[in-house]
């Protein structure tokens, strides 16, 4: 196993601490006849320990190793899985490499760990090719990962060379995405001092826009919105206001239902993280996907200044917005920013000087949802 990972070439920037990377140093160690059969075992115990952990993650069964090697084909982003990502397959040199690496793959699929576990006198990996997993509530793992996956494992271990497995995993790429991004459909965001990160949402509420009883036209006016951008035709960011437990927040849940499958992706953030928005865009701007940046219950106390981030981002700052990201919002005020009396009379105000200015910049806010 380690020699066939060492002539990986696409697929060769594996984390050291992966699974497969340290299986393979297992089986160098095996290889090398000065190993310790008790050092060893708890290696092995160690490994198959991770393996059932991210198994019980994306619900994973019956072969959990044919799982784990479609499943790290399909979260691994490089040049070759993000262009394949955005146009499938093309004719290119790269291919021929790539048909290198899924020789390699196969022959991981097909790995024989009999002479390990009869050395050893274990039986870890002649259980994990046989697995029946205990039957889970849908909430307790990421179903959607988990069913993506499993199709291309299942076909992969069908595929008779390198050729069939190249024409599976492309067509994976194509249709459902890869990486982080590809995988999930709806996220949220993890700041402070390290870098940004995405954090997937693994469940999500299935519902639909039919579920939604009246709003015929506010329904109506959604779904044109959401259509034209998925197009790639002109789009405006959207607010919906109203009363709490009117079913804003469930839209944009169902809209997310109704439109992942065709590449939408919802990323959720709250009022302390628009200072992030700008870094955000940057990181989904590229990818082959559309995305909604998700405000929930966005309202503004006249002391709060975090709405001039998002401003800057909706309209009016150096970069504009990428055509492949809207903003969709949900509050309760229609206009967003808590006004008082004060901010009508500018005789009352005899601190401000342009009170008149201050005031156009706090309802200027709700001007920049189109919708």
């Amino acid at each position: 196993m380690h020699r066939l990972i060492t002539q990986l070439v696409i697929y060769r920037n594996l984390e050291p601490d992966s699974i497969l990377v340290q299986l393979a140093e297992i089986f160098r160690c095996f290889a090398s006849d000065t190993y310790h059969p008790e050092a060893l075992i708890a290696d092995c115990y160690t490994q198959i320990h991770h393996l059932l952990d991210l198994a019980t993650q994306y619900g994973f069964d019956q072969n959990l190793w044919h799982d784990y090697l479609a499943f790290l084909l399909a979260s691994t982003e490089m040049p070759f899985s993000l262009t394949c990502e955005k146009i499938g397959a093309r004719e290119g040199s790269v291919n021929n490499l790539a048909k290198h690496d899924f020789k390699i793959f196969l022959e991981l699929f097909n790995y024989d760990f009999g002479p390990l576990e009869k050395a050893l006198q274990i039986d870890c990996f002649s259980t994990i090719s046989q697995y029946q997993a205990i039957k889970k509530d849908q909430k307790t793992y990421n179903q959607s990962v988990s069913e993506k996956v499993r199709d291309l494992s299942q076909s992969i271990s069908k595929a008779q060379d390198e050729q069939a497995i190249f024409q599976n995993v492309t067509d994976f790429y194509r249709d459902h995405g890869v990486g982080l991004l590809g995988l999930n459909k709806a996220f949220r965001l993890k700041s402070g001092d390290g870098p940004l990160e995405l954090i997937p949402i693994t469940n999500t509420v299935d519902v639909h826009l039919d579920d939604l009883i009246g709003y015929a036209m506010q329904k109506r006016m959604l779904v044109e919105n959401t259509e034209s951008f998925m197009a790639g035709k002109k789009a405006n960011n959207l607010l919906l206001y109203g009363d709490s437990g009117t079913g804003k927040s469930t839209c944009i849940k169902a809209i997310l239902n109704e439109y992942h499958g065709r590449g939408l992706r919802i990323i959720e953030i709250y009022k302390h993280q628009f200072k992030d928005l700008a870094a955000v865009i940057s990181l989904i701007k590229n990818r082959n996907y559309r995305f909604i940046i998700y405000m929930d219950d966005l309202s503004f106390e006249d002391f709060e200044i975090e709405y001039k981030y998002l401003k800057a981002v909706i309209e009016g700052g150096m970069e504009i917005t990428p055509d492949n990201v809207l903003i969709y919002a949900t509050s309760n005020r229609r206009h967003l920013i808590r006004e008082t009396w004060t901010d009508r009379k500018d005789a009352v105000n005899s601190d401000d000087i342009h009170h008149s200015d201050t005031a156009e910049e706090k309802i200027s806010l709700v001007s920049r949802f189109g919708v």
